[in-house]
This record gives structure tokens, sequence and C-alpha cells, in this order.
């Protein structure tokens, strides 16, 4: 084999792997969503594969690698790169039993689709090197030159895909275009058509193959492997709408970002609030209103827009800014979600820390609602004592930062270190919650509040909530202070920063409790 076609191969191959790697996270996130444990099983079992696969391609080398071995893995790879599109269909979770423990069933789903592919592509390498390798006083330089170009088609595979092949293609496409890559190149390097003359029983591998391509393609088609089920798929999310309509005859639509729904809007009633933790918010939001109608209000998360519609609606004054990293969310709510074309509502699409330090200096706010948390997946960076010291100088001394936490209460972890975090930056902390609700033992979404100035709770707790029927009067549930202080003193809450941030371990035990 020449240098050149050495290079080429080992090049394509170690890209493919690395394409496979990257499009993996997508893949998985509408079956199992995307946190610490998925990105680690992800990591963890594409390692495997290319060690397993470096290991057996050395053996397979020494006992006879050959340039038509070397085609049949090549071919091999670029099948069970197509085999992942009919599995990764709403089965898929169906295909380990309900009854392992959750990590175990996200590493055997993350290795049932990308183990075997990951596994002959680490083949490749040895048997090339086997293959060029004719001089014995050079193998230093033909085995540091072949794992150089193996290890930039690596490099170029990472990039080419995060920054431009998937928001260009979408990942089922990608992994399509990975197998005809593999199956073309396993032709080129040595697989070879039948010819009279030869014997068929030496042809049997290649046949065997033929065959599996044309049922590996069936099923694709049979099972619209290369359909993502998303309305739109983007950097970022598997973006979903489904429409619902509730008991009292009232049509909504959801909208569902990779595993889980960001929120319910009615296209008619944007002042519909369909979650308790936003009423309760609304409250609070009624209370700054009254002190100044020209509310000031920024969104860190867009969502479904909810809020932000709601204020819109019910504070025509209001000046709205939203910051949302994804593009293409802003542009479902748009399409889908009843955002309006001409609203007033200033949408910023980048990441929000960026927006407030690069975007927003000098600006002041009587509300900032950070709702960029989940069970699945923290950006971290939003949670840390140095963030909350951001937000502090963007409030107005009677402002009011609230932001949105998934967690227990009792048995958490996440929500007491986000608490205790902030009552290190702010005077007054706050968690909104009816104490029979927070004592569950389950996952909850609470709103926390902090604020230099003190709320009044004997007014906050008769605050009108005005949406989704409740009248005035309604209670907002607070936890009282003294509770809240034993609370934090049993929980061992973690002081976050950004140098010590470990949101998605604090979160571990709620993710691998909520199932898929």
């Amino acid at each position: 084999m020449t240098p050149v076609t050495a290079y080429t191969v080992v090049f394509l191959a170690s890209a493919s792997t690395l394409v496979l790697e990257i499009v993996a996270g997508r893949i998985l996130a509408p079956f199992i969503g995307v946190s610490l444990y998925t990105w680690t099983s992800i990591i963890g079992v594409v390692l495997s594969g290319i060690s397993a696969g470096n290991y057996l391609g050395g053996v397979l080398a020494d006992r006879g690698g050959s340039r038509r071995v070397l085609g049949l893995i090549l071919v091999g790879g670029g099948l069970t790169s197509f085999a992942i599109l009919p599995l990764a269909t709403p089965g898929l979770t169906t295909l380990v039993p309900a009854t392992y423990p959750g990590v175990l069933r996200i590493v055997l789903l993350t290795a049932l689709l990308f183990l075997a592919p990951s596994l002959l592509l680490g083949m490749v390498s040895p048997l090339v090197v086997k293959l060029t390798l004719a001089d014995l006083g050079r193998t230093g330089r033909v085995v540091g030159r072949i794992y150089a170009w193996s290890t930039l088609g690596s490099i170029v595979g990472t990039f080419l895909t995060g920054f431009l092949l998937i928001s260009a293609f979408g990942t089922r496409r990608i992994v399509f275009g990975v197998g005809l890559l593999l199956v073309g190149l396993g032709v080129a390097a040595g697989a070879r058509p039948l010819r009279r003359q030869g014997r068929l029983s030496s042809r049997k591998p290649e046949i065997a193959e033929g065959l599996l391509l044309l049922l590996v393609l069936l099923q694709i088609h049979l099972r619209d492997g290369l359909q993502s089920g998303c309305y739109r798929e983007t950097d970022y999310y598997c973006v979903k709408v489904h429409a619902e309509r509730l008991s009292d005859g009232r049509l909504i639509r959801a909208l569902e970002l990779d595993h889980l729904i960001h929120g319910y809007n009615s296209l008619e009633d944007p002042t519909y609030l369909h979650y308790g933790y936003l009423r309760t918010a609304a409250a609070l939001v009624d209370r700054l209103g009254t002190r100044t109608p020209r509310l000031h209000a920024l969104f860190l998360g867009g969502g479904a827009y909810t809020f932000p519609r709601y204020l819109e609606a019910v504070y025509p004054d209001a000046v709205i800014e939203v910051s949302e990293i994804d593009p293409a969310v802003t542009r479902t709510n748009f399409e889908m979600m009843g955002l309006d074309r001409h609203t007033r509502i200033v949408t910023y699409n980048a990441d929000a820390r960026q927006v407030i330090e690069r975007m927003l200096t000098g600006r002041t706010y009587d509300l900032v609602f950070g709702d960029a948390f989940n069970d699945l997946q923290v950006p971290y960076h939003l949670t840390t004592a140095e963030f909350a010291r951001e937000i502090r100088n963007l409030l107005h001394r009677d402002g009011i930062y609230l932001a949105l936490v998934v967690d227990r209460m009792w048995g958490g972890r996440f929500l007491a270190s986000y608490v205790r975090t902030l009552r290190a930056v702010f005077s007054h902390v706050y968690v909104l919650k009816d104490l029979v609700q927070a004592r569950r033992p389950t996952a909850q979404t609470f709103l926390v509040a902090a604020s230099l100035a003190p709320i009044d709770l004997t007014i906050l707790r008769f605050a009108a909530v005005a949406s989704a029927g409740a009248g005035a009067g309604a209670p907002v549930p607070v936890v009282p202070e003294d509770l809240l202080r034993q609370w934090l003193d049993g929980a061992a809450p973690v002081l976050l920063t950004d140098d010590y941030a470990p949101a998605d371990n604090l979160l571990a035990p709620i993710f691998l409790e909520r199932g898929f």
C-alpha cells in the first residue's frame, strides 16, 4: 500500500469515528436526554471500541492482514454505521430492560448503537501499518506518520461535525453519509467485485456483506431511519411541538427540547400560565408592576417564551429582553408557539453570560428571570456566585432575581447548593413552594427568589395571581426562614463558584430516577 493511500484510509476512518461520536449525543438526546451520564457513556463506549479494535486489528494484521481484509473491515464499519439509523427509533429504549440500573441502561443503549462501528474502525490503523511497512528500519517513521494522519482525521471530523455538518445536514443524514463513505472506501481499498474465474466460496465474505447492506438499507427505509422525528433539529436540540387539548377544552401547544417539555402555550391567550410556579412568579411580578408600570425584565433562557409573552400582554409598557442561546428555538416560537412576529420582546441569540457581560453593560432591570436549568442538563456557569454577582449588579435596589430549579428539597443537593450560593451574594433569598409539595420525595420545579431589599411576605402571601382561573387573594407559598435555615444546615450544600460547580453531579440522582 502506498503512503498516500495509507494516509487517506486512516484519515477518513478516524474522521468517521469522531463524526459518529459527536452526533451520538444528538442521536441519543430525544430518547435519554443529554446529561453528564450520556456524554460519559458516549466517550467511554467509543474509546472502548477503538481500544478493542486496535488490539484485534493488530492480531488480525499478524495472522493475515491484506487489502481484502482491510476492505471488508471498512465496509463492515459502513454497515454498522447504517444500522444506527433503524435502531435509533422510538422503540430504542425497549431494547434494554427497564429493570436495569439507569447508568447501566445508558451505557448499554450507547454501546448498542456505537460500539460496533467504533471497534471496526479501530481495527483500521494496525492493518494499514502492516500493509504499509516494507522496511523494519523505517518502522518508527511509518507508524508515526500513519497515527499522525489518523489523529488529524479525528480532529477534522470533530470540528467539521460540530461547526458545520450538524447545522447543515442534521445528524441522521450525517450518519448515512458516513456509512456511504466507509462502504465506498472499503470497496476502493480492497473489496473487489466477483469475477467469473474466482471461486464462489472465496467471495463469501463479500457476498455476506452485500446482503447485509441490502438488508440494513431496507430497514432504514421501512423504519424511516432518515427521519429524526424533530420539528427542527438544531445545533443544541431536537425541537418538537405537540398540540394538546385540556379537559376544559382549551387547545395548547407544548414545546419539547430533546427529552423534556419546556412550556405549554395557548396561541389565543398569552396570559395563560399552565404551571403553578409561573402563576407564583406572576404574583411576584404583580408587586413589581404596581410600583413600576414600565417594567424592565430580562429572561435567561427563552424556552417556549411563555412568561415573556405573558408580561408583554399584561404590561404593555414593559421592556422585555430574552437571552436564548439557540436561534432555532426562537424561530420555532414564532412559527408554532404563538410568539407574535411584531413582538416588542427583544431576543439575544447567545449564551446568557456572554449577553450580560458584553451586551448589557450599564443597564438595570426590575426583574431577571432564570429559566435555563432542568434536571437533565444545567449550564453550570450560570449557577455560580460570580454569575450571581453579575445578576445583582443588573438589578435595581428593589429588583428581584427569579430562577427555576428542578430538584428535591429534602434528599436533593443541587437546590440547596444553589440557594446557599445565592445567599452568599444576595441579602434575601426565598424558596417559593408549598410546604406539603416541598416535602415530597420526588423531583419538582422550585421557584427561588433573590433580592437586595426584603420582600414584604405579608403582602406577597395574598398577592393576586392573574391567570389560570386563580382569583385575587390566592396565596403565594413561601418556605419559612427558620425552616429554610434548618434545611440548609442538614443538606450539606456546596458553594458553587466558577472554579467548582459540580451541577451535573449534584443532580445525578434526579436524572437516574427520571427513567426513560
